[in-house]
């Protein structure tokens, strides 16, 4: 099976590399910017009256032969599949971020942990009736 994912913006972050970016962004107060292509602004309507979104990224830095993973605080190594780990074989990200406001076509958050520049594939509203397992 072939199929193909178009970024639909990309990540204005402060973090350049890999060791800047925090393990988890929703323990970071720091505020990004995620840049939409003027072709998916129809896309964001009534965007603006929602708290928090989900949004998947494309790590496209992420080593992806890597099919085990340490996860920081533990010594058993794991599956790649049961880590939060951003090495793996198709790096997509997933983040729920406090939106703080839209501008045109740039959406400021807060608890991304994105590198400067990485593609974002798609947003989504964050519900806490259906996302938050009870």
């Amino acid at each position: 099976m072939n199929f193909e994912i178009k970024p639909i913006g990309f990540v204005r972050s402060p973090y350049r590399e890999k060791e800047d970016a925090p393990r988890q962004g929703r323990l970071s107060d720091t505020v990004s910017e995620i840049v939409i292509d003027e072709h998916y602004l129809p896309g964001l309507e009534d965007v603006e009256k929602k708290s928090h979104l989900i949004v998947l990224c494309w790590f496209d830095r992420a080593d992806r032969t890597m099919l085990k993973a340490t996860p920081p605080h533990e010594k058993i190594e794991h599956g790649v599949f049961a880590t939060r780990s951003p090495n793996r074989p198709n790096p997509v990200a997933f983040s729920v971020v406090d939106l703080l406001s839209l501008d045109g076509n740039i959406l400021h958050v807060r608890g991304l942990d994105a590198l400067d520049g990485t593609p974002v594939v798609d947003i989504k509203p964050y519900s806490p009736d259906i996302d938050c397992v009870k």
